[in-house]
């Protein structure tokens, strides 16, 4: 039985008592924060918790800190703790708890982005894509079929992090409510009052609540209330005396805050990787922290998406594995020279912590790992679909067969001979978001949201047809966020609607961290597939040699000659690959999912065409190398005016 609000308040009074000799406060008639009642001024930087593997946590921490940051900025992932209604996970490497003590120990303190939607170029902007089940949910507002659910979920959440509010002899100083809540449509204030209320019936009064818009007037007008503290967000290279006027707009009085200075920008597939130069963002830091402005870098740590974790933005463009985001500390937490000259420009305002920086970690190069291919996923999907298949007149979205990630298998048969070529299209875009097509197991090509809408297939009347959908991961920013994966609309073969489907729901993770891959080889009649070119499993192992010191270390997996995948080690789903798009193309490799002491096994689900030249005697290969690779394509330089805007 879940306990009531009231039960839950009454909890709290109890446990947590403010320390009335510690306080963070706003003063209004000096515009600045006032700590302990003096004079306060934060230099910030991101890094998120769901980005980084629990085991190195402590190691980013300290790199912010000997950086000269006092504090540090991450979101909370609403969809990270609660992937299915009710079931929340706070361990391994969603342990919030642990994470902000780790700040604490530090020496950080900490501004949290509670949400509950977040945007980070996550999947969904952090809300679980099981709120999509009604489809007439309107998300960010205050409709009832929404905030149900927002209530339940922060009434678990924030009580977890009240006992950590700095009053209470925790680290948190600050607590965001939403976020960038101007740049969205619905403009609803009855919502941002009903979080503000919600935020402070569990964390108190006492906690610095706010907002961050972007810095213009249009983005406060809707993003701001009376009781939030208004803030901004902008990059480096504009002029800075005005982007800072413009929180004035709704504060005029109090602190001037930077909440997101923009250390680099995100990329996504397909496009330029982007690189923002040292030497701007230095400039612009300098000139505000000589203004006292209250300065958060974003991003300062990077990470990655793993799993399935990546965002993607409108018109459909969806953002690779790695958020390097040409940060500060790179995605393997490795101080860069942009490290080096903001600790410079920080240096000039307050005393920087005596020891020399942590280096980076060591990475290691374990060479080329042959994989041998095993079968379609077509030919296993009733070993993959750990539930009976589901037949249906029309398709069935991802969220209407309770699956909210990776891959679905559409089964049909064709109700005419195609033998001289017949369309297949989606006439009304409803491919969410790649769809690999198959007549009889024979490859007939691809299906592309916003990209390819209709291609000619071949074959008998009775022909199996089988359609693979990728969901590539959900929009997390604007309008577009309701975003429903799978087969969203009806398909055509030339002028008939295809009905009576079967769908599989697949959930092939869970069948590579339980070896199921392995156990399937040893029935007999199953064997590997011939064909290269329709979405097949590959499998390899490798042992860490021994006799080298400091085993295992960081790595990055290239994949040489391959098209498009999913890559899981030892079980761990290290995300999506595609270096034919680019500009990825090595897969960050943190060293604690790596084993000396036991066999490494390397799971490859490659979609389109792997580089093994038809025997089946010829192996494919994948390589550890010791250095990233995420700039295939030209880097973005000199682009403040493209970076920088907001999202159209």
């Amino acid at each position: 039985m879940r306990p009531s609000v009231g039960l839950l308040v009454a909890i709290n009074f109890y446990l947590y008592t403010p320390s009335s000799s510690r306080s963070v406060q706003i003063d209004y008639e000096n515009d600045s924060f006032l700590k302990d009642g003096k004079p306060f001024r934060y230099i910030s930087g991101s890094i998120h918790y769901s980005r980084v593997p629990r085991y190195y946590w402590k190691d980013r921490l300290m790199k912010m800190y000997m950086a000269g940051l006092n504090a540090i900025q991450t979101y909370v992932p609403w969809n990270f703790h609660e992937t299915t209604p009710g079931k929340y996970d706070f361990s391994g490497d969603r342990d919030l708890e642990t994470f902000i003590k780790l700040a604490n120990d530090v020496g950080l303190l900490v501004i949290l982005r509670a949400g509950p939607y977040i945007c980070a170029e996550w999947d969904m902007g952090g809300l679980p894509a099981w709120l999509l089940r009604k489809s007439s949910v309107v998300l960010r507002s205050s409709d009832p079929d929404y905030l149900k659910y927002v209530d339940i979920w922060l009434s678990v959440l924030l009580p977890k992090i009240r006992q950590f509010l700095y009053q209470n002899n925790g680290p948190i100083i600050a607590v965001q409510v939403e976020n960038e809540y101007g740049s969205y449509f619905a403009c609803d204030y009855d919502y941002l009052r009903h979080l503000s209320k919600l935020f402070r019936h569990f964390l108190g009064n006492e906690v610095i609540l706010f907002t961050t818009d972007g810095d213009g007037e249009g983005y406060l007008k809707c993003g701001s209330l009376q009781g939030l503290y208004a803030t901004i967000d902008f990059g480096a290279g504009g002029n800075i005396t005005k982007q800072l006027n413009t929180q004035r707009y709704a504060e005029p009085h109090g602190p001037l805050v930077n909440s997101e200075f923009y250390t680099g920008w995100l990329d996504h597939w397909g496009q330029k990787h982007s690189v923002v130069g040292k030497e701007i963002i230095a400039k612009s830091l300098d000139e505000m922290l000589a203004l006292g402005v209250n300065v958060n870098m974003y991003m300062f740590g990077g990470g990655t998406n793993f799993g399935y974790w990546n965002g993607a933005n409108s018109p459909y463009s969806p953002q690779p594995t790695s958020y390097d985001y040409d940060s500060p500390l790179s995605e393997a937490g490795d101080p860069t020279e942009k490290y080096f000259t903001i600790r410079q420009v920080i240096g000039k305002f307050k005393k920087l912590p005596i020891g020399p920086v942590i280096p980076a970690t060591p990475k290691f190069a374990y060479g080329t790992i042959g994989v041998k291919k095993l079968q379609s996923v077509v030919e296993l999907a009733s070993y993959l679909s750990f539930s009976a298949p589901v037949t249906s007149e029309y398709p069935l979205t991802f969220v209407e067969m309770d699956q909210y990630y990776g891959y679905m298998l559409y089964r049909n048969t064709l109700p005419v001979n195609c033998t001289q070529g017949t369309i297949l299209a989606s006439p009304l875009n409803g491919v969410h978001d790649r769809a690999y097509v198959m007549v009889n197991g024979v490859f007939q090509g691809i299906l592309e949201r916003n990209k390819i809408i209709w291609i000619n297939i071949i074959g008998q009347a009775g022909s199996r047809l089988d359609i693979l959908v990728e969901n590539m991961g959900r929009i997390n920013y604007g309008k577009d966020i309701h975003d429903t994966k799978g087969l969203v609309t009806n398909l055509t073969l030339g002028s008939q609607i295809l009905t009576n489907w079967t769908i599989y729901s697949l959930n092939i993770d869970e069948a590579i961290s339980n070896g199921l891959l392995n156990k399937l080889q040893k029935l007999p009649g199953l064997t590997a597939t011939t064909k290269v070119n329709v979405p097949s499993f590959y499998l390899g192992s490798f042992v860490i040699p021994s006799g080298i010191p400091d085993l295992p270390q960081d790595t990055y997996l290239k994949f040489p000659g391959w098209t498009k995948g999913q890559v899981w080690i030892n079980g761990f789903n290290l995300g999506r690959y595609w270096p034919v798009k680019g500009p990825q193309i090595t897969l960050y490799v943190p060293a604690h999912i790596l084993s000396t002491s036991a066999v490494n096994n390397i799971t490859v689900l490659e979609l389109e065409k792997a580089p093994c030249r038809g025997e089946l005697s010829m192996a494919c290969a994948v390589e550890f190398v010791d250095t990233p690779i995420l700039n295939a394509t030209n880097a973005h330089t000199n682009m403040h005016n493209y970076l920088f805007r907001k999202y159209p």
